[in-house]
């Protein structure tokens, strides 16, 4: 019987053993497989930097973030539905309700931004004022149409959404309900260049139509209430999915509309998170940090300018993400201690993608490398990347995206084998991606305006700064002492018995003034002369003194405007010193100048430094030099031209994925072939002139 026991017993330690085992090793799988998030974010990258600011919310809380992967709005939401990933944050509702509806693995979560996700019609401030448009249905008449009217088709031109987006089937539902198919053309494409040539119009005067949504980067550019009016709409009216938020689309405190409420057509959105409810219910520490999350709308809408018009890399979105949460780290505090007090945040962790696809190239408008007009492109990189095609035997597909950040996205899940644009070879850019060899070796280069373009103005202000900066002045003391010793001198001498210089003093003193003045300067008009022995010797000494005075006079004006235009002469790097150069932030240009001891006048936009350069705000720009190249021997010819050689070496290569080595080669290749048999010197010397 005790050996029974004994058997009985050691049965049940091992049986105890081999369940805490099991347990042991089911719950440390269970913990790693809970402790990672697998992040999706939207195709638009102005939804990035929220991605990075959760992505790095989650890693304070211990989680390790997988992605962000990018996907359109129909791809995550199959994809979180079943259970192939865990979240975004950009979920737009009541505006992706339709997705959603009736899906019970998929949760919305937390209220990101409440009601500040807005969208609209708006056309430029000053067409607006000059022809008291203020509603949409005002383009019902095809007067006012037609100064919307940009490719001669007879119909306004609304840039709206790209085809597939939420957002271009109420555009077409409100055109047709409102009347307005017969006068407004819905114009679709990449949004971002089209939005990009709207601005570009809207710079050069003229009048502009279009569709945009907040938090997005137009709305810093084209501030409501300044730069552009917020149309209303006739009355209310949505697509039949929308129709339950019919009541909410007249929205209070708008700027830049006409009317408050403004009747904009579009209900307010939500910004929130959705996620798998699986994920959720095994997560719950997630689901409570995801509840209190807040990003002000303000703060989203300064980054999305920040990173357009700086075009940023990767690392700038998350070090923005970073800086946000540096900023608000009280609140982020008390997020991650409500959510998990116990939580222990992890390191950063990223994941990788393969890229696969054909010959599809994500360019970035810049020219004279990208060029986006008339819904075509054009520019140095890109006739150059259909060569390259046509060797390789591939069709050539062009996209328009605003970053380069972007640019690396698409390529790296494959949207895109090629990103073009004046791209930079740089030691960051090539951790993230891969280059082909050098497509073109530049560098920095000066622009400055040609003497034929200073105006009478300019000329005249240079005259009077030249005597201003010379001794002139205290010549000009020195004459007039000298002039007023000798009046005196010969009156005192004449005044007795010479009726030329009367008496009293104050009526003969004018007249020897007269005297001493056209006997310095030689003129000698002979109506006043001197009769005495002593006034003829005075007269004598004064010409031949008032001739030197009056030389050196002269000398000092010629020889000062001489310095002052051999000192207008900019030839290079060093003649920069003392004067107001423009630049580009964050460009080259930014960080060369002040090494040399100039401190520059910094731009968002190179357009920006040459209105300076023509209202004569800056002497010189200082930029990346086939950019200024272009624009000298194009809108700017005549008016400014390039000077100097090259300084500061940039190269510029065409960016392809890091695991596609095969395709590097080949691009390489073709590149080398464009190069012996003398195309790419002849396309190269069409865009920059001739090679030095």
């Amino acid at each position: 019987m005790s050996s029974m026991r004994r058997v009985l017993i050691a049965v049940l330690v091992a049986a105890t053993a081999v369940f805490a085992l099991f347990v042991t090793a089911g719950t440390a799988w269970g913990a790693d497989d809970e402790r990672v998030v697998r992040m999706a974010r939207p195709t638009w990258d102005t939804g990035w930097f929220q991605a990075e600011v959760y992505g790095l919310l989650l890693e304070r809380l211990g989680y390790r973030v997988e992605g962000p992967v990018t996907m359109s709005n129909p791809e995550f939401y199959a994809a979180v539905a079943a259970g192939k990933v865990d979240l975004w944050a950009s979920g737009w509702f009541p505006l992706h309700d339709s997705y959603i509806e009736g899906v019970d693995s998929v949760e919305v979560v937390g209220t990101q931004v409440d009601d500040g996700a807005l969208q609209g019609y708006f056309i430029d401030a000053a067409t607006a004022e000059a022809y008291g448009i203020t509603n949409l249905g005002d383009l019902a008449d095809p007067a006012v149409a037609g100064l919307f009217d940009h490719d001669g088709d007879g119909l306004a031109d609304l840039v709206g959404c790209e085809v597939g987006w939420s957002c271009a089937a109420t555009i077409d539902h409100h055109l047709s309900a409102y009347g307005l198919t017969g006068t407004v053309e819905h114009v679709q494409g990449a949004y971002s260049p089209l939005i990009t040539e709207t601005l570009s119009r809207h710079r050069a005067g003229q009048p502009v139509l279009y569709y945009t949504w907040t938090p997005n980067w137009t709305v810093g550019v084209m501030v409501p209430g300044r730069d552009a009016v917020w149309l209303e709409v006739p009355f209310p009216s949505l697509p039949a999915d929308q129709a339950s938020a019919l009541e909410r689309t007249a929205i209070a405190g708008i700027d830049g509309c006409a009317n408050d409420p403004c009747q904009t057509g579009w209900p307010p959105n939500d910004i929130r998170v959705v996620a798998n409810s699986d994920f959720l219910d095994a997560n719950p520490s997630v689901q409570r940090l995801l509840d209190q999350v807040v990003i002000p709308l303000e703060d989203i809408s300064a980054q999305n300018v920040r990173m357009v018009q700086l075009g940023g890399d990767p690392q700038d979105i998350r070090r923005h993400a970073e800086e946000w949460i540096d900023a608000n780290l009280a609140a982020v505090s008390r997020w991650i201690e409500t959510a998990d007090p116990d939580a222990v945040a992890l390191k950063d962790a990223a994941g990788d993608a393969a890229a696969s696809g054909t010959l599809r190239v994500a360019a970035r408008p810049l020219p004279p490398f990208v060029i986006y007009e008339d819904r075509a492109y054009s520019g140095f990189e890109v006739e150059l990347v259909r060569l390259v095609g046509a060797q390789l035997g591939m069709d050539v597909e062009i996209h328009a995206v605003d970053t380069v950040a972007k640019q690396i996205d698409d390529i790296t899940r494959g949207v895109a084998q090629l990103g073009l644009g004046g791209v930079a070879i740089t030691g960051a850019r090539e951790e993230v991606a891969d280059f082909s060899v050098p497509v073109l070796d530049s560098g920095l280069t000066i622009l400055t305006t040609t003497d034929d373009s200073r105006g009478l103005g300019d000329r005249i202000l240079s005259f009077f700064s030249a005597i201003a900066s010379s001794d002139l002045p205290w010549l000009l003391v020195v004459f007039g002492v000298a002039v007023l010793v000798a009046a005196h001198m010969i009156w005192w001498l004449e005044r007795r018995h010479n009726p030329d210089f009367a008496v009293p003093y104050r009526k003969g003193i004018w007249d020897s003034f007269y005297w001493s003045v056209v006997t310095m300067s030689t003129v000698g008009y002979g109506d006043k002369v001197a009769r005495g022995t002593r006034g003829r010797v005075l007269a004598l000494i004064w010409i031949a003194l008032g001739t030197l005075v009056f030389a050196s006079f002269t000398a000092s004006i010629a020889s000062s405007l001489a310095v002052n235009e051999l000192r207008s002469e900019i030839s290079g790097p060093d003649d920069l010193l003392g004067r107001r150069v423009a630049t580009v932030v964050h460009s080259a240009g930014e960080s060369y100048l002040p090494s040399i001891g100039v401190g520059p006048v910094v731009v968002d936009r190179v357009d920006d430094a040459y209105r300076l350069l023509s209202e004569g705000e800056v002497e010189a720009v200082v930029f990346d030099a086939p950019v200024l190249q272009y624009h000298a021997a194009r809108e700017g010819a005549g008016e400014v031209i390039t000077v100097g050689s090259d300084f500061q070496r940039v190269q510029y290569g065409l960016m392809l994925s890091e695991q596609d080595a095969e395709l590097r080669e080949r691009v390489n290749l073709a590149l080398l072939d464009l190069v012996e048999s003398g195309v790419y010197g002849r396309l190269h010397d069409g865009w920059f002139g001739s090679s030095s």
